[in-house]
């Protein structure tokens, strides 16, 4: 069998996938563009895989965090436009050599990019202006707008693709007066330059829970991330779920009381009446988070919700199988349908997307048609 990775695997539903990406697509005007958001590894479910899904799904646009996870796709044959939310200053060749349409979120970002764009004679480079209009982590301020202003003016080695800016709470109807805030801020400072640039690139503004909670925002393009992967912002709405965490048996002990514990710590303890344990391939290095253990969740055996015993530790777990027909071999289920991302998150006072993006890489990502 190899490794004991190869009894680990993300599945990754392609039929669930696109019922996500059809139902937000519904929610859209036709002529409005989608942008999927594939940053940290697709949300954790595969970069490169998702990415190419996209592509054939329709997407308009992909967008990453850093310039190299654009690299990346760029090397894997990904001919989508590919905007990098967080282009920083020191990787503009890359950018450039790549075909990479780079965030610009102030003035500096910018003057050193016309920069680079200048020692190599280049004119009318694709860039996107990111606005801050209440988020505060990243974006020009309405008092810099005349500055940018400023600057772009007879510059011909950019020309702006888009305009946009962040929603900081659009999934929490206690926060819509804020959220509407930020979209009228949005629009009058986006207003305020195209009007300086004489051409008007695309507005957008709405992520997932945006486009299902305000689609009266959609501007020209949306920007799509957790949703496409299976959450919803909308109570009762039930999105097809989009991955599938799973691993192997490799071995399966039956214990009595006098084998003693079980796991680092000696935590596991064994039933007067004897305990099975059946040990999986996953642990705190592959997103298995630590609090997990000790009996505070359960996963999914052949029909059955088995809990962890014991310490998790890097690479492997325990499980109680106690009057469990298990082999080694068979199939439990971390997260998907039974139990959901969402589950294990509210165990860790998280969310899911930390869920997500916590399964490493050395987990193969496996689509299933």
């Amino acid at each position: 069998m190899g490794n004991e990775n190869d009894f680990s695997r993300l599945e990754i539903n392609l039929p669930g996938c696109l019922e996500n990406y059809r139902y937000f697509r519904s929610q859209l005007k036709p002529e409005t563009r989608l942008l999927v958001l594939v940053k940290a590894n697709a949300y954790g479910h595969g970069a490169i895989e998702f990415a190419r899904l996209m592509e054939d799904a329709g997407a308009d646009y992909l967008a990453v965090a850093y310039p190299v996870e654009g690299v990346e796709l760029r090397k894997a044959g990904i001919k989508s436009p590919v905007l990098v939310l967080t282009a920083g200053t020191d990787f503009f060749p890359e950018i450039i050599e790549n075909g990479l349409e780079p965030g610009i979120p102030n003035l500096c970002t910018l003057k050193a990019l016309c920069a680079e764009l200048g020692r190599r004679n280049i004119t009318g480079f694709p860039i996107h202006i990111k606005l801050d209009t209440g988020m505060h982590r990243l974006g020009f301020m309405t008092s810099e707008i005349n500055e940018l202003l400023d600057y772009l003016k007879n510059n011909d080695t950019v020309k702006v693709k888009s305009i946009y800016s962040h929603l900081a709470a659009a999934e929490d109807p206690a926060s819509d007066d804020f959220t509407l805030r930020q979209i009228e801020m949005f629009r009058d400072n986006a207003d305020r330059i195209s009007a300086s640039l004489g051409y008007r690139p695309l507005y957008h503004i709405l992520n997932s829970a945006g486009i299902e909670r305000f689609p009266q925002y959609q501007f020209d393009m949306v920007r799509l991330g957790i949703g496409i992967y299976g959450i919803s912002a909308l109570p009762g709405t039930r999105l097809a779920h989009v991955a599938s965490f799973k691993c192997n048996i490799l071995q399966i002990k039956h214990l009595k009381p006098e084998d003693g514990t079980i796991g680092y710590g000696r935590y596991g303890h064994i039933a007067p009446e004897g305990t099975v344990i059946a040990t999986i391939p996953v642990g705190y290095a592959d997103g298995i988070d630590r609090h997990l253990g000790r009996g505070n969740c359960s996963f999914s055996l052949n029909g059955h919700r088995v809990p962890t015993i014991g310490n998790i530790c890097m690479d492997m777990c325990m499980l109680d199988i106690t009057g469990v027909d298990a082999k080694v071999g068979d199939t439990v289920t971390i997260f998907g349908e039974d139990p959901t991302a969402t589950e294990l998150a509210g165990i860790l006072d998280t969310i899911p997307y930390e869920i997500f993006t916590s399964v490493p890489r050395r987990i193969e990502r496996v689509v299933i048609r």
